[in-house]
């Protein structure tokens, strides 16, 4: 079987990874994950991409959510708000214990790909998990308002519901990628952008040096799923964001955000009238039932984009 690369951020990547490591023998996986919407709560270093992916491989998030982990219950969150009344951001009492873990080992010194590691081998993860870098980056939604907001502020306390104008990303410039993703890159037969949103969780990846210039002298075809169906996006605000950067809410506006990287795209079975214009930009499609709202959805969809990808390679 391959070696497969994949840029990965949100539930809805994470989806398609558990389908994927299903397919293809987990230690052929290297995820390369968005950090820069990793944010301190309670004094604690949460990294909500890192451990969705985690999680979701380790098959302990609850499938009909996506994120946290499954039979988790909310006590010490109820004790915190005696301390913290406006404690909007939900943490359970197990998924406290990976907080704990990481912000003790990174003030001990340790970086974060090594603590990332290790707690993808405590939850018996064999895919090599990767943050995309060990700095500090951030991602802030600058509203039409004339708002700045932190990008979990924006998402989860204020549910975003604030017109988006612009992104910006602080600490990007200075980023510098963490031992083994270039290596992941450069040595994939086969890479996959999963159907995660592309400018809060792939386009920051994308800036950390070096990574979009391997990606452009990459040796294997790049497949993307596409993260909208039928003029929609599956979840999350991507859609706003879309209509802020003048794209269709579509494919096609998928395919133009990634500026000429993807190959081939695996698109929801309702927008198959986008096939001819995908396919007259040079990407190669499948069709598919998009919504891994089941774990048979999500092999599906594995199969479908690992397919598209390995016919696309044998070309």
């Amino acid at each position: 079987m391959p070696r497969v690369a994949a840029l990965a951020g949100g539930v809805g990547a994470a989806r398609l990874l558990r389908g994927i490591v299903q397919i293809v023998p987990p230690r052929n996986l290297s995820v390369i994950v968005n950090t820069a919407d990793d944010e301190e709560f309670y004094g604690l270093h949460v990294s909500p991409d890192l451990d969705t992916t985690i999680y979701n491989l380790a098959g302990v998030a609850p499938r009909s959510r996506g994120w946290g982990i499954a039979g988790d219950s909310r006590r010490t969150l109820s004790a915190l708000r005696r301390f913290y009344p406006e404690a909007w951001f939900e943490l359970g009492d197990l998924d406290l214990a990976t907080h704990i873990y990481r912000t003790q080992a990174l003030a001990s010194g340790a970086r974060l790909h090594q603590v990332t590691a290790h707690i993808a081998r405590a939850f018996g993860v064999k895919s090599r998990v990767l943050p995309m870098t060990d700095a500090s980056v951030r991602t802030f939604v600058h509203t039409r308002a004339g708002i700045r907001l932190a990008f979990q502020d924006y998402f989860v306390r204020r549910g975003a519901r604030d017109a988006v104008a612009r992104l910006s990303y602080r600490g990007l410039r200075s980023a510098r990628p963490v031992p083994g993703v270039l290596e992941a890159i450069r040595g994939a037969e086969l890479l996959v952008l999963p159907p995660s949103n592309p400018f809060t969780s792939i386009r920051p990846i994308l800036g950390v040096a070096g990574v979009e210039r391997a990606l452009r002298a990459r040796r294997g075809p790049l497949v993307a799923v596409s993260p909208v169906a039928g003029g929609r996006a599956i979840r999350g605000p991507l859609g706003g964001m879309m209509r802020a950067a003048r794209l269709p809410v579509s494919p096609l506006g998928i395919a133009r955000a990634y500026r000429g990287l993807v190959d081939g795209m695996v698109i929801d079975s309702q927008d198959i009238r986008a096939a001819a214009d995908l396919e007259r930009l040079g990407i190669a499609v499948a069709t598919a039932d998009i919504h891994m709202d089941t774990m048979a959805k999500s092999i599906a969809v594995a199969r479908t984009a690992v397919g598209l990808a390995q016919t696309l390679r044998g070309r």
